[in-house]
């Protein structure tokens, strides 16, 4: 994740409370969604952005995880991310967003 979004996401978290905010991710490999997890639940791993040593516990999820594509439009999926969902490996992804929330989220 970068800078920028490390910052986005602080600034919203402190704005409407991290109770309040739920991040949903989308990267392609299940090693990135893990580390951008990781990064705005437990703190910025790589020690290089506004959240580093900052533990916001906040709900973060893939857009291909369930919980996230029952909630949008069947039509708006298929339009925007069925065709990515094809090719990754989806169980691997949910399995390091779960693993990540299980540690570190808090709400």
């Amino acid at each position: 994740m970068d800078l920028e979004n490390q910052k986005r996401v602080k600034d919203f978290s402190e704005e409407f409370g991290p109770e309040n905010v739920i991040v949903i991710l989308g990267a392609s490999e299940a090693e990135a969604s893990g580390l951008a997890a990781e990064t705005v639940t437990a703190g910025d791993p790589t020690f290089a952005g506004p959240l580093t040593g900052v533990s916001l516990g906040l709900k973060v999820y893939h857009v291909c995880e369930p919980e996230i594509k029952d909630e949008v439009d069947p039509a708006v999926y298929d339009e925007q991310v069925s065709m990515m969902e094809m090719v990754l490996d989806v169980d691997e992804i949910i399995n390091e967003m779960k693993s990540i929330r299980d540690q570190y989220c808090k709400y």
